[in-house]
């Protein structure tokens, strides 16, 4: 008699879910139908789980073949040579050495040199190796000061990997040719679309973007929807004419001296009163010019002030804001606005032909010394004046340690900021020189990158001073940070002498000495790396150098890893 298999016993609905369950609970507590309770129970619900999930695998079908993804684009920038890309994948490991913030040690911060390496390797034209793009990804996903510089270094094939894995998405929004990316400028029918219908981000992104090509083109734009916006967009749309603004903007920022909010039309009449050609700014002059006058009556020349006794439907109307802060006389509020919007300009005309600095020397009555240089101070960050910017700081070694009117490092950082690299590094250097390294910091994080020769001596004397102080190093960790990025890999000759550990005072602080020359030798192991990463891409470090950013305490306050 011949025997024949049995069918296989279709599993119950919910039985995985069932075993699942019981392991989690434990087969003390429950057990699986058609497992019997007792000491045997476990294995059961092993031998059950097993047979299921083998169940479970025969089951599945084969999904139909994806199809082939298309090629990657080629990309024609020459190829890194080897010993750069060495470097490359080096400084992609995230070898971040001691965390929680812990003493450096002498190694470099490798993540922090990254910037400046394909700042350089953008500069020279090279191709990022196809090997090296996974991890340059990923770094530019999880920092987002990296992307512009990585994006660039990536080419066109970080878009065709972009499509390819949902965690690189930032790509398509980044990268023209991205699935998710601004229109071109010049696509006009994509832009319109995208500036009826886009969320509020898209829209600003779009806005900036086509300012930055085509001012009037933004401008039009923004002008097609303006009664349509609510307030809080139109405030930040409006904010976007600063890239470009010239007199062509002056009819469509008039027409927003009449809106409805109060911040609109205070950025408008900020905005007019950065051209000093408008009609604004000559309203504005005018009504300054009647509060300051040279008084000759005493022993010599001085400045008057007469703040306005009211604030007139006029002067709302251009900007002006009537309601004073707490603590603030409401006159003197009012004068600085009016002194602060008035073209710079008007001042040598009305003061008697004298030229900023000899207006900035006069005395001035009655205590408006401070809201008078304050207000053109504010005037000469606005206007990008140079001339009114040098008067106002003065000499770097005055004994103020800031000149006439720039009564704060903020207000200093602000002014220097008009001023051209060159001059910006020389002024400083004389600061420091002057007055040391502790109030220095907001200055140097306007400076050029690298620092410029006078400047980088001025750090490094400064430096060797505080450790002969026999300070500890930490109160100067961001002058040290920015001192590795930002110094010219040549100094690092002059550095050799520090590298010891000096002999320490008897009033010197406890191991301060060593901490020091810690300190001395990570920032000349850094530079000379700084000069390495630069002969293997085939230059000199200043190939990659541009204008800094805000200051940024820079890699002395990360942790540090092998190099």
């Amino acid at each position: 008699m011949t025997r024949t298999s049995a069918p296989a016993q279709t599993p119950a609905p919910g039985v995985w879910e069932e075993l699942v369950t019981a392991a989690l609970l434990g087969t003390d507590r429950r057990t699986p139908p058609g497992i019997p309770p007792g000491p045997r129970a476990p294995a059961a619900l092993l031998d059950a789980a097993a047979a299921e999930t083998v169940r479970r695998r025969a089951g599945l079908r084969p999904a139909r073949a994806a199809r082939r993804p298309d090629p990657a684009p080629v990309d024609p920038r020459p190829a890194l040579p080897a010993a750069a890309a060495r470097r490359l994948a080096m400084l992609l490991a995230d070898r971040s050495g001691t965390a929680g913030g812990g003493r450096r040690g002498t190694a470099p911060d490798l993540k922090e040199l990254l910037p400046q390496w394909l700042a350089m390797a953008n500069a020279r034209g090279f191709v990022a190796p196809p090997q090296a793009l996974p991890a340059l990804l990923d770094a530019a996903r999880g920092r987002t000061d990296l992307r512009p510089a990585a994006l660039a270094f990536a080419g066109p094939r970080a878009l065709w990997l972009a499509r390819l894995n949902p965690d690189w998405r930032f790509v398509l929004r980044a990268m023209p040719g991205g699935d998710a990316a601004l229109p071109r400028p010049g696509d006009t029918e994509r832009v319109r679309e995208l500036w009826r219908h886009g969320l509020f981000a898209e829209r600003v992104a779009l806005l900036t973007a086509v300012r930055a090509h085509d001012p009037a083109a933004a401008r039009e734009l923004l002008a097609g929807t303006w009664a349509a916006e609510r307030a809080e967009d139109r405030l930040m749309f409006l904010d976007s004419l600063r890239t470009g603004l010239g007199p062509d903007d002056e009819p469509f920022l008039e027409q927003a001296l009449t809106d409805r909010s109060r911040n609109v039309r205070a950025t408008a009449a900020e905005l007019l009163s950065a051209l000093p050609g408008s009609a604004l700014a000559g309203r504005m002059a005018a009504r300054a010019a009647v509060c300051v006058a040279v008084d000759h009556t005493g022993d010599g020349p001085r400045l008057v002030v007469e703040a306005p006794h009211e604030c007139d439907a006029g002067m709302e109307r251009d900007g002006v804001v009537a309601r004073a802060p707490a603590g603030r006389g409401e006159r003197s509020w009012w004068f600085g606005q009016l002194a602060e919007a008035a073209p710079l300009a008007t001042w040598p005309a009305r003061l008697g032909g004298r030229t900023p600095r000899e207006i900035l020397a006069l005395p001035v009555a009655d205590d408006w010394r401070s809201e008078l240089h304050a207000a053109w101070c504010r005037a000469a960050v606005r206007q990008r004046d140079a001339e009114w910017a040098r008067a106002l700081l003065g000499s770097p070694s005055s004994p103020e340690a800031g000149g006439p009117g720039a009564v704060s490092l903020a207000e200093r950082a602000r002014l220097l900021a008009t001023l051209d690299s060159g001059e910006r590094a020389v002024w400083v250097a004389g600061f420091i020189a002057a007055h040391g390294l502790s109030e220095a910091f907001q200055l140097l994080g306007v400076c050029a990158v690298p620092w410029a020769a006078p400047l980088g001596r001025a750090v490094v004397d400064a430096l060797n001073i505080a450790r002969d102080a026999g300070s500890y190093p930490w109160s100067f960790s961001g002058v040290m940070g920015l001192a590795e990025r930002c110094l010219d890999p040549s100094e690092a000759g002059r550095l050799d002498g520090l590298l010891a550990a000096p002999e320490e005072a008897e009033d010197a602080s406890p191991g301060a000495g060593g901490y020091w020359a810690e300190a001395f030798q990570r920032l000349v192991t850094t530079l000379r790396l700084r000069a390495v990463m630069a002969e293997e891409l085939g230059g000199t470090p200043e190939a990659g150098a541009g204008e800094p950013g805000a200051a940024d305490p820079g890699p002395a306050t990360r942790p540090a890893g092998p190099a």
